[in-house]
Order: C-alpha cells, then structure tokens, then sequence
C-alpha cells in the first residue's frame, strides 16, 4: 500500500472497523464464528451471557461490516463477513503474542 492515498471515507470506515475489534469480548464472538455460523442463542450459550449483551455486540460487529447475517427459519445466523476479518483477527492477536 506504498504512496495510496485512501480517500478520508475509507480510512474513517477502517478506523470504525478497529474500534469494533478493540474490546475483547467482540473478538472472542469473531473467533467463535471463525468455525462456522452460529445464532444469537448458540453464541450465548457458549459464552454463557445475557442474549441482549451478545446480540448488541453483534450489532456492533455488523454495523463495522465485520460479521454478516442470514435467516435460517425463525433464527438469525451470523457469520464473518468474509476472510479478512479472521486475517485482521489473526494478525492482530499473532502481533500481540509476539515478544517485543
């Protein structure tokens, strides 16, 4: 990305996507939908917290596009929005565990 001058949209849309994936517990969803799509319901489960508390994460994960969402019967199931949020995920996580 040598000398690309972003148009000020892109970097703002960036910089939303960063601050969804600055709490941790957001992340922990994105890498728990990183095995496939779940509902609401199974991703409070295996977290064992309020539906509310998981489903406003979701929105906020939705609102950065960093997860999608898609009717299956009477349930919503999310999933990553595509395979660059696991690698933003991955890298980000790989760079925190490096020693510095």
């Amino acid at each position: 990305m040598n000398n690309i001058h972003l148009a000020d949209r892109n970097v703002d849309a960036a910089a939303v996507m960063f601050a969804a994936l600055s709490e941790p517990n957001r992340l922990r969803l994105l890498l728990r939908l990183a095995a496939g799509g779940a509902s609401v319901t199974d991703l409070a489960a295996m977290s064992n917290e309020k539906l509310t508390t998981v489903s406003a994460r979701l929105a906020v994960l939705h609102a950065a596009r960093l997860v999608a969402r898609r009717r299956e019967g009477k349930s919503i199931l999310y999933s990553l929005a595509d395979h660059h949020v696991l690698t933003m995920v991955t890298n980000a996580i790989d760079h925190a565990c490096e020693d510095h």
